[in-house]
């Protein structure tokens, strides 16, 4: 029976390592440029958009209706 040992490392110990082995294999300029095609940097205007959709909310003869009261 062949024993394996598992490398369990946190998520911080991965992001370390992966932008160690990035800067090795591009340099700094190419990691940064190759980071930034991750970086949407978002869009639209969420505090506008985030009220579009949204329920009014209920008035108190609703509410009361609800809990039959």
């Amino acid at each position: 029976m062949i024993s394996t040992k598992l490398n369990i490392i946190n998520n911080a110990e991965i992001q370390k390592n992966g932008i160690a082995a990035l800067k090795e294999a591009l340099g700094v300029t190419g990691t940064l440029k190759f980071l930034e095609q991750f970086d949407h940097g978002g869009y639209g205007d969420y505090t506008a958009e985030k009220y579009l959709n949204e329920e009014p909310e209920p008035t108190d003869e609703e509410i009361r209706k609800i809990f039959g009261r």
